[in-house]
């Protein structure tokens, strides 16, 4: 029998590094087959390669999609390609992203870099639910998990300005996966929507000096992909979906 015939199947876009990849090969230990998306098809290659050496010799199936996520076009045609060639998924993590220009406050930004975070963060965070999600919705069992930011939280800490075309698509994010669980039924249906926040990681986009591992940043993501959900639990961590998470709790939008 085919490996995805037994396992569950996550979709991970940003799969190729940082906190998609490190999510990705945390759930490959926890018994889930995989789909990669990247931009860059030689890392995406290494990066299959790496969790497949990193399995323990289970007969894992991965397979990569290459796919620029700022060019609406192309997301729909690699989510067609997923739909027809691989079984509904129980997860779809979407950890891909990229920050705005250091100066790029609203009265400054251009259309060009209002549009490249907008698409990238955003447009295609949407085609990628819209296209994917329905699937997992009617099966009952799916769980979507999106990285999004305490940049873009509404309340709190460090919400005072700049960075606007990433704040805004980060804001987007949040309200989306509100809206998407109580459209959904908030988890009592079988279908769960969450966006994180995993801080401040060592990725590309954080840095070699932030004061995470990206093993760390994808932490939350891989307990939310895992936890026992009940939508008449006695605890927030049992029966919540819909909401923002930093380490395994709830936070403010």
């Amino acid at each position: 029998m085919h490996a995805a015939d037994t396992r569950p199947l996550a979709i991970i876009t940003g799969g190729s590094r940082g906190l998609g990849f490190e999510s990705a090969k945390a759930l490959a230990l926890r018994g889930f087959d995989l789909a990669l998306i990247a931009k860059d098809s030689e890392r995406l290659t290494s990066a299959a390669q790496s969790i497949r050496a990193a399995s323990d010799g289970s007969q894992i199936n991965i397979s990569t999609f290459t796919c620029d996520l700022e060019q609406p076009h192309l997301v729909r045609k690699v989510i067609d390609s997923i739909n027809q060639s691989l079984p509904t998924p129980q997860l779809l993590i979407l950890a891909h992203g990229v920050m705005s220009e250091k100066m790029s406050k609203t009265l400054k930004t251009n259309d060009a870099e209002w549009r490249r975070v907008m698409a990238i963060n955003l447009d295609s965070v949407f085609q990628l639910v819209n296209g994917i999600a329905p699937a997992m919705a009617d099966a009952r069992n799916g769980r979507v998990i999106i990285f999004s930011a305490c940049l873009g939280r509404m309340s709190g800490p460090g919400n005072a300005g700049g960075l606007a075309p990433y704040r805004i698509s980060k804001a987007g994010v949040n309200a989306l996966v509100r809206n998407l669980a109580h459209e959904t039924g908030l988890g009592a249906r079988g279908f769960l929507v969450d966006a994180i926040c995993p801080n401040h990681s060592r990725t590309d986009m954080g840095g070699a000096d932030a004061p995470r591992s990206a093993e760390e940043g994808a932490a939350t993501a891989v307990w939310l992909a895992t936890r026992a959900f009940d939508s008449a639990g006695s605890t927030d961590a049992q029966k919540i979906t819909g909401v923002l998470w930093e380490d395994n709790q709830i936070v403010p939008w």
